[in-house]
């Protein structure tokens, strides 16, 4: 594939402030990412070291917290970078892979979260067929399918966006290299670009979403009819909570962002959007998980409490 553009690199012109409110900024934005390092990386130590743990549910809360480690390492050490130097560059070839790892991620995470809510229906609605439903191998096919899917999704948008023809100016209103700032650079039509995030954007968008309505509204119509317990009802709630809460962050903000997809939007309200889903969103996700779920406590105190004793 022949790459037709004048242009070679482009400028993240990103959140640029007077001097002293940028370094806060930074610093901000610093903790953040190490935060997220440090609360998803925890998580997916907790999860692999603990034999009790090894469950569909925390299979794919593993998945989760290897997405919002990688997704946050795509856009914020960029970002980071640009508070340090007045001109923050970065080449075309490196912002057609940046803009590839931040699709990638980003829909791994959204179909991630619709086969999360699969799962927990199938824990309540259907408990005594639950192991068999959600056996080892399907759970790994399911995870090896929203992978896949995102992949090819986030391909698609990489190599069409790499065929337009780009000759200037190269100033991206962003501080990452996303599709709708770079339509607005391109000297060709955009129109293929444009009915693809339209369409396939949102369908793995809203597609994931009305499953995860469906899944809950099936959870609560169960517990309606079927459940009596109160003991039950609690037991629901606080593993369905933490889920729907990381949800709302999610699928808030990237519907937003994504459901009207038109060239002329205003930069500040995407990068603000953006700037929640991919730096805000992943420090609260293991937070949430963590507060809201007492197996998760338990399994960290019992190694905190190993470790504590063999030093």
């Amino acid at each position: 594939m022949e790459n037709q553009t004048e242009v070679c690199g482009f400028i993240l012109l990103g959140l640029k402030n007077d001097l002293e409110l940028q370094y806060i900024v930074f610093s901000i934005f610093l903790l953040l990412y190490i935060a997220t390092l440090v609360g998803n990386g925890a998580i997916v130590i907790v999860i692999l070291t603990e034999p009790q743990l090894h469950t569909p549910m925390y299979f794919f809360l593993g998945n989760l917290s290897y997405l919002d480690i990688f997704y946050s390492t795509v856009t914020v050490p960029k970002m980071l970078q640009g508070f340090l130097s007045e001109l923050q560059t970065i080449s075309f070839n490196g912002c057609m892979v940046q803009l590839f790892f931040f699709y990638f991620l980003g829909s791994s995470e959204g179909i991630l979260l619709g086969i999360m809510a699969y799962d927990r229906y199938a824990a309540i609605c259907n408990p005594l067929r639950y192991s068999l439903i959600m056996r080892k191998w399907v759970c790994i096919q399911m995870a090896a399918a929203a992978w896949s899917i995102a992949f090819f999704h986030a391909l698609m948008h990489a190599v069409v966006t790499a065929r337009l023809p780009f000759c200037g100016p190269n100033l991206i209103e962003h501080f990452v290299c996303d599709i709708k700032p770079l339509l607005k650079l391109a000297c060709g039509s955009t129109y293929l670009n444009l009915m693809l995030l339209s369409i396939v954007t949102s369908c793995i968008a809203m597609g994931s979403f009305i499953f995860i309505l469906l899944s809950y509204l099936y959870i609560i119509t169960f517990l309606l009819f079927k459940v009596q317990s109160q003991h039950s009802w609690q037991k629901a709630f606080s593993t369905c909570g933490s889920h729907l809460t990381v949800v709302a962050l999610l699928y808030v903000p990237v519907l937003f962002n994504y459901m009207l997809p038109t060239v002329g939007t205003p930069s500040q309200r995407d990068i603000i959007i953006t700037l929640i889903y991919s730096a805000v969103t992943p420090v609260l996700n293991p937070l949430i998980y963590t507060l809201r779920n007492q197996e998760v406590k338990m399994a960290m105190k019992k190694i905190l409490g190993r470790k504590i004793f063999i030093y």
